[in-house]
C-alpha cells in the first residue's frame, strides 16, 4: 500500500510538468504503465506552438486554434493559453532544455499547417517529445517515487470522492495506492485504431477508468487522423512528422501528380481532417499516396527521425517519395474537465490527452498537444498548492462489491481495431457507425462497467478498456449528426452551426431502476461549453 499527497497515473509531459512544478515538500507518486521512457511523449515529432515571431502574437496564435478547432473550443482558455505560452518555452530553454537555435543561439521557429505564422519550437529536430522528457526525466525531485510496469484498474471512490487508484503488476500482484489528489495523464486512445501513430501502450485507460468511476466523458466523437503514417507492407510503421510537409514536401500519386492543390487554399498545409480525407479518397480510388520529398534539402539532416523510421522499414529514401496513409494521432475529447484540471469526480483530476478541457475544439492545431500539457501542468500544480496539507496522507478505501463472471467475452485486439478503423475511422455515417455500436454492445458493455478487474490479465484489463472506449467513441459519433473538425459524416456533410456550434455530447453513467434490478446506461446530454 502507497500513499502519497498526489498520484498521477501516467508519465508524459504534462505528468512530468506536473511533478516538476509541484513544491518539494509535496509527496509525490507516479504510476506509469511499461517505463517512464515509454509513451507518447517520447515519440512526438511534431514540436511547441509558441508566438515568439516578431510578426507574431498570441492573438494570432488564438485565432489560428479556434479556426482549426472549428470554435469548438473554450475561447476564453485557448487564449490564456497562448499568452502562457512564450513564458512555458523561455522558462524551459533558459533552464537547459535543448531546443533548436540558429546561428546566434536564437529559438529557431517553423512551420506547420494551419498556422499563419512561423512559431514551432522544436528540439533535436524531429525529436521534440523526446528532447523534453529527457529534460524533465533529468531532473526528478527527490519527492517524487516512479512504479513502472503497472496497470491501473480501477479508481477508488469513497463517499462520491477520488481517493486512490490498485493497479497489478506483471506478476500479478495487487498494489493499493491513496492520495488527496489523484491525476489522469495517461494519454488518449490511439490503439482502438488499426492504423495509428500511438505508442503500443495508448489504449484509452484513463477514459475507461474515469467512465467506470462515474465522472463525466465529453467530445469522443472528435479524433485527429495525423495524413502522414508511414505505410509499408499493409501496416504503419511510425509518424511522418506535418513539419516535412511545412519544409516544402508535397503529396502526390505514385505519378507525382499533386493531390491537393484543388482541395484546400493552403494546399499540403491545410487542417489535418481536411489533408487526411484527401488521402482517404484517393486511397478509395485505387490510389497510392506518397509525400515527395524532392524540394527539401539535406532531409537526413533534418529529420533525423523520420529517415531512421525509413530506413528500418526499407524505404529508399534516395527515391524521394515516403508512402503515406492516414491513421488516428490524437483524441480531442476525453475526460471533461474544467478551467482547473477538475473532473466531475471531486479529488480527480486529467491533464493532457486524456482530458477534454476545450482548448482542442473540434481538432487540434499542429504542436498544441505538447504546449497544452505544459500549461496544464504548470496550472494544476498551482491548484494543488492551494489545497494540500503535506502533514497528513491517510486513507482506508473500502472493497466494492464487482462482478465475478469469467464468462463474459472479450474481441480480439485486431478485429476490434479493423473494425474501429473500417466503422467508426475518418468517414463516417448512420449505417456504419449503428453496426459498429451494435457489434461493440454484443460484449456486454454494461456488465465490463461492473466487472472485477482483479481477475483479470494486464493484457485483458487493455482490451476491456479498449472495448469501453470504443464504445463511447462510436456511440458519440452517432449522435452528433454533423461534420466538424475531425469528426465527419457523409451524411451529414456540413458543419450546423444553429444546432451544433459551440454544443458537446458528454457521456456519464447513471442508475436506473428496470423492474427489480438496476441497470446500468449512457446518458447523453448536450449543452454548451462556455458557462
Amino acid at each position: 500500500m502507497g500513499n502519497s499527497n498526489v498520484l498521477i497515473i501516467g508519465s508524459g509531459i504534462a505528468a512530468m510538468q506536473l511533478s516538476k512544478k509541484l513544491r518539494n515538500d509535496v509527496n509525490v507518486m507516479i504510476l506509469t504503465k511499461s517505463s517512464i521512457s515509454d509513451g507518447n511523449s517520447f515519440l512526438a515529432q511534431g514540436g511547441v506552438a509558441v508566438a515568439l515571431g516578431k510578426n507574431d502574437n498570441p492573438y494570432k496564435h488564438y485565432l489560428d486554434t479556434m479556426e482549426a478547432g472549428r470554435y469548438h473550443n473554450n475561447g476564453e482558455l485557448v487564449l490564456e493559453m497562448t499568452k502562457e505560452a512564450p513564458h512555458l518555452i523561455n522558462e524551459l530553454f533558459a533552464n537547459g532544455c535543448l531546443f533548436d537555435t540558429d546561428a546566434s543561439g536564437e529559438l529557431l521557429l517553423g512551420l506547420e499547417g494551419a498556422h499563419q505564422e512561423r512559431r514551432i519550437v522544436h528540439g533535436g529536430g524531429d525529436a521534440t517529445g523526446k528532447t523534453i522528457m529527457e529534460y524533465f526525466l533529468q531532473r526528478i525531485n527527490d519527492n517524487i517515487s516512479v512504479v513502472e510496469n503497472i496497470t491501473v484498474y480501477e479508481l477508488i471512490i469513497e463517499n462520491n470522492r477520488c481517493i486512490g487508484a490498485r493497479g497489478k503488476f506483471q506478476d500479478g500482484t495487487i498494489e493499493t495506492f491513496y492520495a488527496d489528489h489523484v491525476v489522469l495523464a495517461t494519454g488518449g486512445c490511439g490503439q482502438v485504431y488499426s492504423f495509428t501513430s500511438n505508442a503500443e501502450t495508448v489504449t484509452g485507460d484513463g477514459i475507461a477508468l474515469a467512465y467506470i468511476a462515474g465522472a463525466e466523458v465529453a467530445d469522443m466523437e472528435f479524433i485527429q487522423f495525423h495524413p502522414t503514417l508511414l505505410f509499408v507492407d499493409g501496416k504503419t510503421r511510425g509518424l511522418v512528422s506535418e513539419a516535412v510537409r511545412g519544409a516544402g514536401a508535397r503529396l502526390v500519386t505514385k505519378k507525382r501528380e499533386t493531390i491537393m492543390d484543388d482541395v484546400h487554399p493552403m494546399r499540403d498545409l491545410a487542417p489535418r481532417h481536411v489533408v487526411s480525407q484527401a488521402i482517404y479518397d484517393q486511397i478509395r480510388q485505387g490510389e497510392e499516396v506518397f509525400l515527395d520529398i524532392a524540394f527539401i534539402s539535406n532531409f537526413e539532416e533534418y529529420f533525423p527521425t523520420v529517415s531512421e523510421i525509413c530506413k528500418t522499414n526499407g524505404v529508399d529514401l534516395r527515391e524521394q517519395l515516403l508512402p503515406v496513409v492516414p491513421g488516428c494521432h490524437f483524441l480531442m475529447g476525453g475526460v471533461k474537465t474544467d478551467a482547473y484540471a477538475r473532473t466531475s469526480i471531486p479529488g480527480l483530476y486529467a491533464i493532457g490527452e486524456v482530458a477534454c478541457t476545450g482548448i482542442q475544439g473540434a481538432n487540434r492545431l499542429a504542436s498544441n498537444s505538447l504546449l497544452e500539457g505544459l500549461f496544464f501542468g504548470h496550472r494544476l500544480a498551482e491548484v494543488i498548492h492551494a489545497q494540500t496539507d503535506v502533514s497528513q496522507v491517510s486513507h482506508e478505501g473500502n472493497l466494492k462489491q464487482k462482478i465475478d463472471n469469467h464468462s463474459l467475452k472479450l474481441p480480439t485486439i485486431s478485429e476490434l481495431q479493423k473494425r474501429m478503423m473500417d466503422f467508426t475511422g475518418i468517414v463516417r455515417n448512420h449505417e456504419q457507425l449503428k453496426r459498429q455500436k451494435d457489434w461493440l454492445e454484443g460484449f456486454a458493455i454494461e456488465k465490463w462497467l461492473e466487472m472485477d478487474f482483479a481477475q483479470l490479465s494486464k493484457r485483458d484489463i487493455s482490451r476491456a478498456f479498449m472495448l469501453i472506449t470504443s464504445w463511447l467513441i462510436t456511440d458519440s459519433a452517432l449522435q452528433r449528426t454533423e461534420s466538424r473538425g475531425g469528426h465527419y459524416r457523409t451524411d451529414y456533410p456540413f458543419e450546423k452551426d444553429k444546432e451544433w456550434k459551440q454544443k458537446q455530447i458528454i457521456q456519464t453513467r447513471r442508475k436506473v431502476e428496470v423492474g427489480e434490478n438496476e441497470q446500468t446506461k449512457a446518458e447523453i446530454t448536450t449543452g454548451a461549453i462556455l458557462s
